[in-house]
């Protein structure tokens, strides 16, 4: 007999993506073009760190960084290489961009016309939530004000000239990453959406009968962890409340305007190092969390990869990632039912759980000012760093389960990293110089004055209220570079370092474990006639800083005097604030790849400023290869993420500061 199937048809597969990008835009856009050639039915764009931050590959920032993790894209030249061949009228791209993302867009754009392309056909989406970057990612650029003046400017534009793209994605990925509850997931990522729709509607740029075409326009990009019954009714309360929120505070009427849409990258830091073929079932775990609802499912997917704990995946294992969306999607009968849950007692009472404490603590962001006040305040920032803080707990006490890292951790040989050296992908280090090179002849070949006076149109609209998205594709057309470009709007609104959340987050409960360290910690001290002092140091523009956020915190807890100045620092900075504090250890974290160009020069300086008896430490994603030789040139231990007890960690940290002190 049939079963009971939904009134119409089998649902649409959601779009399928793969978050890619390396190296060049020659390199990347030939990976895109096998990507679709599989079936893949989206793009996903990973830029590098300094487009993401607004520098051309030869600013000094952005050495060791270019092409590491993501495409780097300096100019309009780069973007015709980027999509060569792959006809925009017809893409479905998703750019993961936030500060720069109304330059990318405008790239974007006249690449698209060049082809010869309507804007009015484009569909995709800027990611574009600079809120989350104060709180987690860290690629930031300009105070929170200029920021959401950027977002409201290209939202307002996307909505009257590029109507079906999606002129903002409201992140409440990162959040996770950076210790979010369901609860604080789903509580900040809508304050962040009221921030940015009530500056829209406050702009004067969209008529106020059409508030509800910019609502439609809103997306969201979530992250889906392993625990996916909660992960799923997380979603389900996200539909509630936004569908509450939208015909509520903004009195959108049409209930397809309202629908909550939302595309899905499954946890990547939840990946392991240690055993890491158990990631492709979590993977699939995490995909379910976002299918398996039909009600709540995601419109768009891209999974990482089995191996991107230990690098860069290469294009086979981005393919696996793929295959396991097209065996959900085509193979299983998910798609052909009603969503399954609609009566579940035990979903309906999670869903409530969520919708309720996240009411609450939207109601108190509202209360500090909005989001935009609580970035300022640190109210969220040093929020997450209090729940992350808690979740390493859980799972150093073994409270919380990790397979194969704090639980079951005998193993048999790997045979797919037998050999780590081709497990997983490299970025030739020629790229750099190339790079730099290349953009260096651009600005000598094209027309200055036609740049000298996009630029100026550039400031004088930044200075003003107009909408800066006319400026900005002028300065496209023109061949501005990414760097002159946020240049310019840095001389006008400045830049910003947002608050660190470590002075505000709440430390572990003392353990033994601690009590032994914070001794040592204490006698160390006592014989060197000072209080240890560590700094924490994030060299580059490697903007994840929840690693080293923890160690702070923990090295706090641990009796440590911590000296930490939050992100993007320059080695010479970071030897500069060593000395002023004149510290006894340096821990760098690097997440980006990034380690074997800034490491050695902090290593240097250091060595120049006669601060030979500092050990140094590195924390990041680094290869066995990469930790000898930074061994070899004078690193004292290298910490990767299988290292998770930081307790253990800042006790070894103090046996370096012992043994270059002779005390050992």
């Amino acid at each position: 007999m049939p079963y009971p199937s939904s009134p119409g048809e089998r649902d649409r597969p959601w779009v399928m993506r793969t978050y890619a990008g390396h190296s060049t835009a020659k390199e990347s856009n030939e990976l895109y073009r096998r990507n679709l050639e599989k079936g893949q039915t989206g793009l996903s764009v990973a830029f590098d760190l300094p487009t993401q931050t607004g520098y051309d590959p030869d600013h000094e920032l952005s050495r060791g960084e270019v092409g590491k993790v993501g495409v780097p894209v300096a100019h309009i030249g780069d973007m015709r290489a980027l999509f060569d061949q792959i006809p925009l009228a017809e893409a479905n791209t998703s750019m993961t961009i936030n500060a720069t993302a109304m330059w990318l867009l405008a790239l974007y754009q006249v690449v698209a016309e060049e082809q010869g392309a309507d804007a009015r056909q484009l569909a995709g989406t800027t990611q574009n939530d600079i809120i989350k970057e104060y709180l987690s990612r860290g690629t930031y650029v300009f105070p929170p004000g200029p920021s959401l003046r950027l977002i409201t400017d290209t939202v307002a534009y996307a909505v009257n000239a590029v109507p079906k793209w999606n002129p903002i994605n409201i992140c409440s990925y990162h959040l996770q990453e950076a210790g979010a509850t369901p609860v604080q997931e789903v509580a900040f990522a809508l304050s962040t959406a009221i921030a940015v729709l009530d500056a829209v509607r406050d702009s004067g740029q969209v008529d106020p009968g059409d508030i509800g075409k910019v609502v439609a326009r809103v997306s969201f990009f979530v992250n889906a962890g392993v625990r996916f019954v909660e992960e799923m009714c997380k979603m389900r309360a996200f539909v509630q409340l936004w569908d509450e929120l939208t015909a509520e505070r903004y009195g959108v009427t049409d209930a397809k305007q309202r629908r909550f849409r939302y595309g899905v990258q499954v946890n990547s830091l939840g990946l392991t190092e240690a055993q890491p073929e158990n990631n492709v079932q979590r993977i699939v775990l995490e995909m379910l969390a976002v299918t398996l609802s039909r009600d709540a499912r995601a419109r768009a997917v891209q999974l990482p990869a089995w191996n991107e704990a230990l690098g860069l995946p290469r294009p086979w294992d981005q393919q696996w990632s793929l295959r396991l969306q097209q065996v959900l999607a085509y193979e299983t009968d998910l798609l052909e039912y009603d969503d399954l849950f609609t009566g579940s007692h035990v979903v309906e009472a999670i869903v409530k759980s969520i919708v309720d404490g996240a009411r609450e603590e939207m109601k108190r962001v509202q209360e500090v000012g909005g989001a935009v006040a609580a970035v300022e305040s640190g109210y969220m920032k040093s929020e997450l760093v209090r729940s992350l803080t808690a979740r390493r707990a859980r799972m150093e006490t073994g409270e919380d389960v990790v397979v194969g890292v704090n639980k079951f951790t005998s193993t048999e040989p790997n045979p797919l990293t037998a050999d780590l050296d081709t497990a997983i992908q490299t970025v030739d280090k020629a790229v750099e110089q190339r790079c730099v090179q290349a953009v260096r002849e651009w600005r000598s070949q094209r027309d200055a004055a036609a740049v000298d006076e996009a630029l100026r149109g550039l400031v004088e609209a930044a200075k003003g209220s107009t909408n800066l998205m006319e400026a900005t594709l002028a300065c496209a057309r023109a061949g501005v570079t990414t760097g002159e470009w946020a240049g310019a709007l840095r001389e006008v609104f400045g830049e910003y370092r947002a608050p660190t959340g470590v002075s505000g987050g709440a430390g572990t409960a003392v353990s033994a474990d601690i009590e032994a360290v914070r001794e040592k910690v204490r006698s160390t001290g006592a014989k060197l006639g000072l209080r240890l002092k560590m700094l924490v140091g994030k060299p580059g523009l490697d903007g994840h800083s929840n690693g080293a956020e923890q160690v702070a915190v923990r090295a706090r807890d641990c009796g440590f005097e911590v000296v930490y100045q939050g992100i993007r620092l320059t080695p010479a900075q970071i030897v500069a604030a060593a000395v002023q504090e004149d510290v006894h250890v340096v821990g760098l974290s690097v997440l980006s790849g990034s380690h074997l160009s800034v490491v050695p020069d902090v290593l240097a300086g250091l060595r120049e400023a006669g601060m030979d008896d500092v050990p140094v430490v590195v924390g990041g994603i680094i290869p066995d290869s990469d930790a000898a030789e930074l061994r070899r040139i004078g690193v004292a231990e290298v910490f990767t993420p299988k290292d998770f007890d930081l307790t253990g960690v800042l006790d070894r940290v103090v046996e370096q500061i012992r043994k270059a002190r002779g005390l050992a």
